[in-house]
């Protein structure tokens, strides 16, 4: 099998960004436990803390005023945005000295695509490793990199061994990992989701995978595939490197209102096909659909759905979407269908997870 058979992906996730960024520049907070976010006589939460602070349970998003009751001691500091921005893009400008499929997620992580490199023999893992040490030589802060085949095992692979770690995933190991992997670890499975699928027996990967296809529809709707496939170490998402267009929408006003649920449907869908057909022009695929209903008295609501798969011209989600909104009892003047969370179309169908990385 040749190389461009299957992807080279690498997650990068810097550790603690935030309070490391605060560690580097003011030595005094060195070794101590530091909390970003809001002071500890304020509503506000904790954006970040350092390894230091987690011993003692604190963590993102957790109250302030909790964090302050579980460490006393810790040094509470407000966020300096600017300076994490600045250091982001010169994380990002080491980045582009490899490749230029860079798929940004917010400030402090990155997936990148390294299949075509040519740097470094095309090892993903030495180039995952030059990577975490540019950052630590130039920057000077901490990075973990998890390498695989797809971006759902690179992004478990960076989270294995905190801080500065570093994890290989093959495609031959993919589905063994997937199958030992509790499903409360699963990347894109929530809390929610984890209890249902707790109460069904499903614990592992494993359990899930013993779960037809059918089965998972019937259990978990328009998810079912995505869960079907990533327990068996499968993610087509390919590397979002453009983001220029964010949103692609379409919209009409009636002349006359129209009250039937049925026409109502049969509108959306007709917008939808429409925003569907540009998308492709655009050679693009969206996995946020968003729905707009302005009724006659100018109320107007939104509803909007994001699929761990690429939205198609089906019209179960519109079903979905359009549910208690009163259509049927009121009068529609507007409807609109806009798609957003936009990736290029350009998944590699002939990739197959069946082989080594030769040159990993």
């Amino acid at each position: 099998m040749t190389p461009e058979h299957y992807r080279k992906i690498i997650h990068i996730d810097m550790d603690a960004f935030f309070a490391s960024v605060e560690q580097r520049d003011f030595p005094q907070y060195r070794n101590i436990p530091v909390v970003v976010g809001g002071s500890p006589n304020s509503r506000g939460v904790v954006a970040t803390c350092s390894y230091e602070a987690r011993r003692y349970g604190i963590h993102s998003a957790m109250p302030s005023a909790h964090a302050y009751r579980l460490c006393p001691q810790a040094v509470f500091i407000k966020p300096r945005f600017d300076v994490y921005k600045e250091t982001s893009i010169q994380i990002r400008q080491i980045f582009a000295d490899y490749t230029d499929l860079i798929e940004p997620l917010s400030l402090d992580e990155a997936y990148l695509d390294v299949s075509e490199a040519d740097i470094l023999h095309g090892s993903a893992t030495l180039i995952a490793k030059a990577i975490k040490e540019k950052i630590k030589q130039k920057i000077g802060l901490i990075a973990s990199a998890g390498v695989s085949y797809n971006k759902f095992l690179a992004k478990l692979a960076s989270d294995m061994d905190k801080p500065d770690g570093f994890c290989l995933i093959t495609p031959r190991q993919g589905p063994d990992f997937a199958e030992k992997l509790p499903i409360s670890k699963f990347h894109g499975i929530g809390k929610v989701t984890a209890a249902k699928m707790q109460s069904l027996g499903i614990e592992t990967g494993k359990d899930l995978r013993q779960l037809s296809l059918f089965a998972l529809q019937q259990h978990f709707g328009k998810s079912a595939a995505h869960y079907y496939n990533i327990c068996r170490g499968i993610d087509h998402r390919p590397i979002n490197s453009h983001r220029i267009t964010k949103s692609i929408g379409v919209e009409t006003t009636f002349q006359q209102d129209i009250k039937s649920g049925q026409e109502i449907l049969r509108h959306l869908q007709e917008l939808l096909e429409k925003a569907l057909q540009r998308t492709a022009e655009k050679q693009l695929a969206a996995y946020t659909l968003t729905v707009k209903i302005k009724y006659h008295n100018f109320v107007q609501i939104t509803r909007s759905r994001t699929l761990p798969y690429a939205v198609t011209k089906t019209s179960e989600l519109l079903e979905e979407l359009i549910k208690n909104t009163g259509i049927g009892e009121s009068s529609v003047r507007l409807l609109g269908v806009t798609l957003s969370s936009l990736e290029n179309k350009s998944v590699d169908d002939r990739f197959q997870q069946t082989d080594l990385f030769r040159d990993f």
